[in-house]
């Protein structure tokens, strides 16, 4: 069935686009009709996907007659944020930066610097006049117009509102439940029974082969670090960090705002993930490794030998879909139960700052079609052909005798999972998570559920993420959860906040990872105190201070 409800806005868009296309040719910015349609964006592509060669793209550039030019970073958080950065800095900007959210994107901070600097542009008449789409989307979704939105009125990029259920909770531990059942173990609830089953992986020869090459946990920096999971039975962590883009180590007391690792949970936490750390029951790479490390761990050649991993999702450290079935294996544990019980960290899947802007490199003209080719993407219909490629191909509208992930929720779509050179066909067709703007409660959770699903195929993989969350949000720590994505950070205070908070959350970072592995030592007081004291030196008491007086605010 296909849904149509939005169609009169994708029309409306197209009509504007003629308009808009119209007053372009008349040169009221000084640019020619020619010079008009060449369009740069700054993006971010994986290794399997080609931005000026996608067809999507070839579409995009039919329906709105421009000439895209994509500039391209990787997937790599790290890589990417500073290849921005370097961008930002060259002085020869692109026309926009299209970005990915859990990649690297800007943040609130750098939004009201930027915008403030003259740099990017402020987006609100080109909302108010070409886009149709999310005017509306923002009627039905008040709280993604209220994300976008700076304390002075501008809207200065636009972050992608995504209320998906399983990425709010970013540090499942996925475990080889495979190798549980062929050792004859329990399923750990508590982190001393969640030690006794590292070792049986890493001394009993779980895969079989006579060799001694299990890694029994693994992780990666940044998103999928293995220190929240761990660390949440003896004191809640709210998530991790890579670059200081969020305050990943603030929570609440009640209304107090406070940074974690200050507490006594914080060091007791430490203790316990050294003392596997030193059993040699995590990976040596957990802490220095990115993400396509991680997946060349899971997917190596031969015999599987990742015990578990804790990320969102298994297809993080595994590819689904693989002959020897190894990612039918894994299975997320429920948070473990200890002396701070067993919170889960949950974040938000909308994240706060803009995965896109349009810079002052944009004439009018080019400025007015970047804000309809992205609110051509926000049309229902639309959303489907850009992430997920051709219809019928990488997705399809649902059929009568379907029902929805969502049980309470009308089915109205069905991806399509496929793989091998299909898959890789279907990528070229697609801009995927670019795409991203608007995925609510309802575009979500309307997605078909296959019949009669195996939840470890493909066809049932967003099923299997559901389900796996369930246990999670359960635990869900909403008391302690900081609403930072609200909290826009006065001018006068933003450029400090900015600083502050790479500081302290890279020394956290840092200071954690040499406690776990031995570079400090976590039992020695000296070596903790001067830890506390660094933290006080890089503006803790400040980094504290700001978020709560933007908490007081919202409160």
């Amino acid at each position: 069935m296909k849904r149509t409800i939005t169609r009169p806005l994708a029309l409306a868009a197209s009509a504007a686009l003629v308009v808009g296309a119209a007053a372009c040719t008349s040169g009221g910015d000084g640019g020619s009709a020619e010079d008009d349609n060449v369009i740069t964006i700054f993006s971010q592509q994986g290794p399997d996907r080609d931005l000026n060669g996608s067809t999507f793209t070839k579409l995009i550039e039919e329906e709105f007659d421009v000439d895209l030019q994509f500039e391209t970073t990787t997937w790599d958080a790290a890589s990417a944020a500073e290849a921005r950065q370097i961008a930002l800095a060259s002085g020869d900007l692109p026309d926009a930066f299209l970005l990915i959210p859990w990649v690297d994107q800007f943040s609130q901070a750098e939004l009201v610097k930027y915008g403030e600097q003259g740099l990017i542009r402020p987006l609100n008449e080109l909302i108010d006049s070409s886009a149709p789409n999310l005017q509306k989307a923002w009627g039905d979704t008040p709280d993604w117009e209220k994300l976008a939105t700076a304390p002075d009125g501008n809207v200065w990029g636009l972050p992608q509102w995504n209320d998906c259920f399983h990425c709010t909770f970013p540090s499942k531990m996925w475990l080889n439940t495979a190798w549980l059942d062929a050792l004859g173990l329990e399923t750990p609830t508590t982190p001393d029974e969640f030690r006794e089953v590292l070792k049986a992986f890493k001394e009993q020869d779980p895969n079989g082969n006579g060799t001694a090459d299990e890694v029994p946990l693994t992780g990666a920096t940044g998103g999928n670090s293995v220190l929240p999971f761990l660390m949440n039975p003896f004191v809640y962590v709210p998530t991790s960090t890579l670059n200081g883009a969020v305050p990943a180590s603030l929570a609440l007391d009640g209304s107090d705002v406070t940074l974690q690792p200050t507490l006594d949970g914080w060091r007791d936490g430490l203790r316990y993930v050294n003392s596997l750390f030193e059993e040699g029951l995590i990976d040596e790479s957990a802490f220095t490794q990115n993400q396509d490390a991680l997946l060349a761990l899971g997917d190596i050649a031969g015999d599987p030998v990742v015990g578990a991993a804790s990320v969102g999702h298994p297809g993080v450290f595994v590819t689904i879909g693989q002959e020897d079935e190894r990612d039918r294996g894994y299975d997320a544990i429920a948070p473990l139960e200890g002396p701070n019980g067993s919170p889960a960290s949950k974040t938000p899947s909308s994240v706060a700052g803009a995965a896109f802007v349009i810079t002052n490199q944009a004439s009018d003209a080019k400025a007015e079609k970047l804000m309809q080719i992205v609110d051509y993407m926000i049309d229902y219909d639309n959303h489907l052909r850009a992430e997920f490629g051709e219809e019928n191909v990488g997705w399809a509208y649902a059929e009568e005798g379907d029902t929805a992930i969502d049980e309470t929720l009308e089915p109205l779509w069905r991806q399509i999972r496929v793989s091998g050179a299909e898959a890789n066909d279907n990528i070229t067709a697609s801009w995927g998570p670019l795409a991203q703007y608007y995925g609510d409660l309802v575009f979500r959770g309307s997605e078909v559920r296959p019949k009669d699903v195996d939840i470890y195929d493909l066809e049932g993989y967003n099923v299997r993420l559901f389900e796996e969350t369930q246990d999670y949000a359960e635990n869900a720590a909403d008391d302690k959860v900081l609403p930072y994505w609200n909290m826009w950070i006065p001018e006068e205070e933003s450029s400090e906040l900015a600083t502050t908070q790479t500081n302290v959350e890279s020394l956290i970072t840092q200071a954690s990872a040499e406690f776990v592995t031995g570079v400090r030592d976590i039992d020695n007081d000296d070596d903790w105190q001067a830890f506390q004291d660094a933290l006080v030196a890089n503006g803790s008491g400040r980094y504290i201070e700001i978020y709560q007086k933007a908490y007081d605010a919202i409160s």
